[in-house]
């Protein structure tokens, strides 16, 4: 293949380019597509097919930002004048420890912006390309100008292309012509007469960004990233609006309500110091400095990088969070409504069973290693001597788009060639994988000519669709006849047959014939199999586009497959959590009831009252006769996607949050409309993951439980830090408040009010952030949408805790000043150690919401060493000589230090005492729910 020039461009536009000329031009070839070697030097030439992003916030500007703040900037005037009047020590040690909070807030930020940047990245698309001849899975960033792509339904164009093959393939591309109808794409040359045509009538290409709504397809890539349409429409527009959560808007209120109580209570504090005899510029200075220390402005920041560490460790547990309000309503979950197939169960269809002419076949092997035999009455079969049996495998070879691949120790994949490999894995559907590994099973009877797998060529196909629930292709032998060659749902099927494939001769399919098939599906449905059936015709002749209408009809019925998808080990125990936690688990499956509830009950999620609904009964249903069920129906089988909304409005009619799963395009607006819409990663499509809230790396569902487990538990954490924060901060202003309006000295000067801010609410309060869940986090009910913040008491313990911090901060000072009145300084000293000391051991009562007892308090290492940190910087300010001036502290003895203790624990150890009670209540209700549920 020759070397490209890609910034070559035509004179013509791609749709008036014949596709011989096209393939030239791009230095491609239609059917092997580019050289792995040649694709990377392209995507080194015309960089990642990729968006330009909008313009970034530099460091230096996130850096400056945190000086905004307008009490920040109101202390570094009074700063700046307190140097002027001579406090040269004190006003550089106060500029020094904002420019440290500056720094802090900074790191914060940036690690903020970093965690979103690789949630981005994850989330990226992917494409399905030819390279070398062969298929593979990249991301969309890796394709180059000369790629050849499949498309199918579901998913997202990945660049501007030329259709080089269009089955029935329809393109949704209202993002750039607004017209919502999809348009039918096809191969041929458009001639325009020189003529620029409208995006919309350019029908023989694709556009990057667009959604495929039916068939399938390929096409060549023509241009990438900024150079496609859309990228012409980004040049435009500044992406860069940054969008905050409900909590986090809610937070910002409130910030805005405690910068206006913490300013009244400052004036008061200033006033009332004046008015007892306090130099008016200390207590300017203190005022400000206290307003500074007990505004939580870095709040919202903190909330901001909770969830993003909280969404890092949903990563971890392979859920990727595509949107930050649904961590938020994880929380609330109180039904999940999970797709069965590769959700709850292994994806990894296996054919157990086959049946044709009254006859029952056993398939050996499992997964998916082409090794295996077909057994009858336990001796194996030939398939060469069973003509039956070689036709249904011949259709379940060719009625298929999935591809068997091996992963060899290389990483490499090739096509099937030889059973003597291992790793063997699908590219495509899984149920159409396992019809590859059992054909394959067959054909390794046969070598050469004798082969009669061998020797048909695809002429056209006819997708599956929800509707119909069959899939057809045209093959065309090597003596030129064409058959239609069909598999799908039996019951759908037999309805469209007139013939059945009966010991090896075709005869007429009899009512009595055909209730043979519809009881042995039943029969193998019992089993908990997936049956699908076989047929095929010859056609005289046919015509590209024909209707499936007239094509799948008059059929001959060939036999069935029972294929089995094994429950995943870990679903059942999940499923239990999830009882436990109170969120009820419904299966959502397009299989026959039978099947399904086989299933359900193999995962235990059939129990006492619950019971299955089919798809059938829930059209015979009015939305208020489902909704009155809701409560009682854990399986609906046999449904469409369409039946999904009627079922997400009926449970949230119940007052229910739903988190549903999804996979397919139809199933889009069913994830749009639940509370979280949860979408498949390996096997979901493009559509879907749009729509979704959530995106399951593993399509497991013992993820969602872990996505919803995570979600109660950065909710709880965000809880904790607010606890710490404003409890600290209720402490820090009432111990000025009292001391003024009692007319006592001043507890705490400006410097050590800064320091006690800069020590106390950064490294603690972000650790609380990263604290592991509570052991009984699952066990409880799920928490209304609606809750308030402050719900649950959490109100009260601010208050309560905040006020016993400042009045034993308070009584250290009084108790220290009255033995000894002339030594202010020892007395603010214990006053400062008191406040800092009571946060310290207060931040352990946090990470509970039952008391500091109810938790190891060594659990979180990083809050252990947060502490630790904190503690030996409030030794440096007391006993470092060259620092005690500048914070005005003095060495504390061990009688202060008892003291000190004393007092900073009352808060939390008297508070605890209560919460340790209500927690010995907590647990043995607990316990009593555990073993209910076991």
């Amino acid at each position: 293949m020759e070397e490209m020039d890609v910034s070559t461009k035509s004179t013509r536009p791609w749709y008036q380019i014949p596709l011989e000329e096209v393939s030239h031009l791009l230095g491609t070839d239609a059917k092997r597509g580019l050289t792995q070697k040649e694709a990377m030097k392209r995507l080194d030439h015309t960089g990642k097919n990729q968006l330009a992003e909008g313009k970034k916030v530099p460091l230096y500007a996130v850096f400056f930002n945190q000086f905004k703040d307008f009490m920040v900037a109101i202390l570094l005037i009074a700063t700046i004048i307190s140097f002027f009047l001579g406090e040269y020590l004190d006003a550089i040690t106060i500029i020094a420890i904002i420019f440290i909070n500056g720094i802090l807030g900074f790191i914060q930020e940036a690690r903020a912006e970093r965690s979103l940047q690789a949630l981005k990245e994850l989330a990226s698309p992917m494409a399905r390309v030819i390279r070398d001849g062969k298929l593979d899975m990249i991301p969309a960033s890796q394709l180059v100008p000369g790629d050849l792509v499949l498309l199918e339904a579901g998913d997202r164009v990945p660049a501007d292309l030329r259709v080089i093959e269009s089955n029935r393939l329809e393109v949704e591309e209202s993002a750039l012509t607004g017209e919502s109808v999809p348009v039918a794409k096809t191969e041929k040359t458009i001639t325009a007469d020189g003529k620029q045509i409208p995006l919309g009538d350019q029908k023989n290409l694709g556009f990057m960004g667009t959604m495929v709504t039916g068939g399938t397809g390929r096409g060549i890539v023509t241009t990438t990233g900024m150079a496609t349409e859309i990228g012409k429409i980004a040049h435009l527009i500044n992406e860069a609006d940054e969008v905050q959560t409900p909590l986090q808007m809610r937070l910002e209120q409130l910030g805005k309500i405690l910068v206006i109580v913490a300013l009244v209570i400052t004036i008061v504090v200033i006033v009332a110091g004046v008015m007892h005899g306090q130099e008016l510029m200390t207590m300017f200075l203190a005022g400000v400095s206290l307003a500074v220390a007990a505004i939580p402005e870095g709040l919202p920041a903190i909330v901001t990088i909770a969830l993003a560490l909280g969404v890092q460790r949903m990563i971890r547990r392979n859920a990727i969070v595509r949107k930050l309000p649904s961590v938020e309503t994880l929380g609330c979950a109180s039904v999940i409504c999970s797709d069965k197939t590769g959700t709850l169960t292994q994806n990894k269809m296996t054919v157990t069973h086959l049946w044709h002419s009254d006859t029952v076949f056993e398939v050996t092997g499992s997964g998916y290693q082409p090794v295996g035999q077909v057994k009858a009455h336990g001796k194996e079969v030939h398939v060469g001597r069973d003509v039956v049996l070689c036709r249904l495998l011949q259709i379940s070879e060719r009625c298929n788009n999935a591809q068997l691949v091996c992963e060899q120790e290389s990483g490499q994949t090739r096509m099937v060639s030889t059973k003597s490999a291992s790793n063997w894995r699908v590219l495509g559907d899984p149920t159409e994988g396992a019809l590859l590994v059992l054909a394959a099973k067959g054909k390794n009877q046969f070598t050469g000519k004798q082969n009669p797998f061998s020797g048909l060529e695809r002429v056209d196909e006819l997708p599956f669709d929800s509707e119909r629930k069959m899939m057809s292709v045209i093959d065309r032998s090597a003596e030129g006849q064409l058959y239609l060659l069909t598999k799908g749902a039996v019951e759908a099927l037999i309805h469209r047959c007139t013939h059945i494939l009966w010991k090896g001769e075709v005869i007429p399919l009899t009512a009595r014939l055909r209730n043979t098939v519809l009881d042995k599906t039943e029969d193998m449905a019992r089993q908990a199999l997936r049956v699908l059936g076989f047929a095929y015709k010859p056609l005289q002749e046919y015509q590209k586009g024909q209707s499936h209408l007239t094509l799948e009809n008059g059929l001959i019925f060939v036999g069935m497959t029972g294929m089995i998808d094994p429950p995943r080990e870990e679903v059942a125990p999940a499923i239990a959590l999830c009882r436990q936690a109170g969120i009820k688990t419904v299966m959502i499956t397009g299989d026959h009831k039978i099947t399904a509830e086989a299933i359900a009950r193999r995962i235990g999620l059939l129990r006492g009252l619950t019971g299955v609904l089919e798809g059938r009964e829930l059209n015979e249903m009015s939305d208020e006769e489902l909704a009155a069920c809701v409560e009682n129906i854990s399986v609906y089988a046999r449904v469409s996607p369409e039946h999904k909304l009627r079922i997400i409005r009926a449970l949230q009619s119940r007052g229910h949050v739903v988190a549903m799963t999804g996979d397919g395009v139809n199933d889009a607006p069913a994830i749009k409309s639940a509370d979280i819409g949860i979408a498949m990663g390996i096997t979901g499509t493009d559509v879907t993951k749009e729509a979704a809230d959530l995106v399951l790396r593993d399509d497991n569902f013992t993820t969602i439980v872990a996505a919803v487990e995570e979600g109660r538990n950065i909710y709880d954490n965000i809880r904790k830090f607010i606890r710490y924060l404003l409890a600290s901060n209720v402490g820090e202003i009432l111990v000025m408040f009292f001391a003024m309006m009692m007319g006592m000295p001043l507890p705490l000067v400006p410097i050590q009010i800064l320091w006690v801010n800069l020590v106390t609410d950064g490294l603690p309060a972000m650790a609380l952030g990263i604290d592991p869940a509570e052991r009984d986090t699952m066990y409880h009910q799920p928490r209304s949408k609606h809750e308030n913040i402050f719900g649950r008491r959490l109100g009260w313990k601010i208050i309560s805790r905040g006020f016993l911090i400042g009045v034993m901060t308070l009584v250290a000072f009084w108790l220290t000043l009255n033995e000894d009145s002339s030594n202010l300084t020892h007395a603010q000293t214990v006053a400062f150690t008191t406040l800092v000391m009571a946060q310290l051991i207060h931040v352990f009562d946090c990470r509970s919401e039952h008391s500091v007892f109810h938790r190891n308090p060594f659990e979180n290492r990083y809050l252990v060493w947060a502490v630790l940190s904190s503690l030996a910087l409030v030794l440096c300010v007391i006993y470092i000589d060259l620092l005690q001036p500048i914070f005005k502290t003095m060495p504390l003895s061990f009688r202060d230090w008892a003291l000190v203790l004393v007092a900073a624990g009352v808060p939390t150890f008297v508070a605890g005492i209560g919460g340790a009670l209500r927690s010995n209540y907590v647990d043995a209700s607990t316990a009593k729910r555990q073993g209910v549920a076991r």
